[in-house]
């Protein structure tokens, strides 16, 4: 069940009806990011919430040593910075572009005055906060007690589905993420990372072109994870 550890809220949009959909296009203002450039820090002020058009965010957290963990992927479609808006507190987290991205920001004002109007946007938000807090707790659950290797598989099979289209899913998914990024998802340097991708390559789980990852034997590879 790969499903417990993937969390998006692309159905937010998709769900709204046509009015409340106005509403918050009509409030929204886009913008380019560049490939590595920063959206919001963690211990900020929240101004706004952001809806990603194109590209892929990361959200992650820095210890005290300024080591990244890659808490989650935002993909085209998802909404992200609205949890501290609804809480009132500043960002927990911080967020940074994967590659170029269009990403619309609404503003505090307008987000909260379309929310005080659209009773269904209230519930699919509630709705979305508590998948995600389920998807946490249950990675939390079990990255914490799982090796590199079982989570480098589950990093993986999580990727897959982040980079699979919407548009096009049966078309064949490549996972174009850095190593440096990957590691940091895994949690683990990026030299141990580099063996475990070079075993799996070995084993014939997955091939690579440059950078960028594509599956090949999925059974083996949830084997692998070991998350039932």
């Amino acid at each position: 069940m790969i499903s417990k550890f993937i969390f998006n809220n692309q159905y937010l949009f998709d769900e709204l009806p046509e009015y409340d959909k106005n509403l918050l296009t009509g409030a929204m203002k886009t913008k380019n990011y560049r490939k590595n450039e920063p959206i919001f820090t963690d211990g900020t002020k929240p101004n706004g919430v952001y809806y990603l058009n194109e590209g892929k965010i990361k959200k992650y957290k820095v210890d005290n040593d300024g080591r990244e963990q890659i808490i989650y992927i935002y993909s085209s479609g998802e909404f992200f910075g609205y949890s501290a808006i609804l809480s009132n507190e500043s960002y927990g987290d911080t967020t940074s572009t994967l590659e170029n991205s269009v990403i619309s920001f609404i503003s505090k004002d307008n987000f909260m005055d379309i929310l005080s109007q659209s009773s269904v946007l209230s519930r699919l938000l509630l709705k979305s906060l508590s998948h995600e807090f389920s998807v946490m707790a249950n990675l939390i659950a079990v990255l914490s007690h799982r090796t590199v290797r079982e989570r480098a598989a589950l990093s993986l099979l999580i990727l897959h589905d982040k980079y699979t289209s919407n548009d096009a899913p049966d078309d064949e998914v490549f996972i174009s993420l850095s190593r440096v990024d990957l590691a940091n998802m895994v949690g683990t340097a990026r030299e141990t990372l580099a063996r475990i991708i070079n075993d799996f390559k070995q084993e014939k789980l997955i091939r690579s072109e440059g950078r960028k990852i594509q599956i090949i034997d999925f059974k083996r590879l949830i084997h692998i994870a070991n998350f039932y």
